[in-house]
């Protein structure tokens, strides 16, 4: 699968354009995996020329945050990246708390289960676990990113956020329907999240890849912030009629019991 293509950098301070081109290249260096991504496939996804993407990967190399393959010339995650990102966890990561559950999860649905975090106006892949059933879907694995309102997970966040902060959410994005089609437009979207908030999780119905369905549900903070999101992917005719109702219990129950356990910790 191609790896997602990440919105522009965005600089919010004046005098740090160099600092958002720097990070927005790491986040596309990380969402592209062990695979990596050429500087020319980088500079497209960054909207930058590639003399300016291989000089601030350049850059980032010599601080060790990203390294290149030099038989192929593809630039990959670097190894101070790592040690960063053990430090991090100690605050942020719930893997541990989680990877349980999300087994759990797809033992019970035999469809493959995921955890994913929200990290600003995206949300990232964390675990995948598969279950038993043998077609998958491959549209998420751990790592990559989608919008918020794009993959099942992501607009089971949206759809639990503060009415104003979608709003915003969706006046910063009117790129949405381009880049994913017109079922991401705003009033398109809008009736999603309605929909989700009314039936508890998301349901997205082949919208990133055709025939393979998803289902996501909010998990929430100890302050009742959605801030991280299981769902389930599969083909479509494992999603259909009573059994989507069903998986759609399964997967809210679970999510409950994560809830529950993180604002126990």
């Amino acid at each position: 699968m191609d790896t997602p293509s990440l919105p522009s950098a965005r600089t919010s301070v004046p005098g740090t354009q160099a600092i958002a081109r720097a990070a927005h290249l790491l986040r596309l260096v990380t969402a592209a995996g062990t695979d990596g991504a050429a500087v020319g496939e980088l500079a497209v996804r960054a909207d930058l020329t590639r003399p300016t993407a291989h000089r601030v990967l350049s850059a980032l190399r010599q601080e060790g945050l990203v390294d290149r393959d030099e038989t192929t010339g593809r630039w990959l995650p670097g190894p101070e990246l790592y040690l960063m990102g053990t430090v991090a966890a100690s605050r942020f990561d719930i893997t541990a708390l989680a990877r349980d559950i999300v087994r759990s999860l797809a033992v019970r649905t035999e469809e493959s289960a995921f955890l994913s975090v929200r990290r600003g106006d995206e949300t990232v892949c964390l675990v995948r676990e598969d279950g038993s059933f043998p077609i998958r879907s491959f549209v998420l694995s751990e790592g990559v990113r989608f919008p918020l309102g794009v993959a099942s997970a992501g607009l089971a966040i949206l759809a639990f956020l503060p009415p104003d902060e979608v709003d915003a959410y969706l006046e910063r994005h009117g790129e949405l329907p381009e880049r994913w089609g017109s079922a991401h437009s705003p009033a398109r979207l809008r009736t999603r999240v309605a929909d989700t908030k009314a039936r508890g999780y998301a349901v997205n119905p082949g919208l990133i890849v055709e025939g393979s369905w998803g289902l996501g549900a909010a998990v929430f903070t100890r302050t009742g912030e959605p801030q991280w999101a299981l769902s389930l992917t599969g083909v479509e005719f494992r999603f259909s009629g009573d059994r989507l109702a069903e998986l759609g219990r399964i997967l809210l129950a679970h999510a409950h019991q994560l809830s529950t356990r993180i604002g126990g910790r």
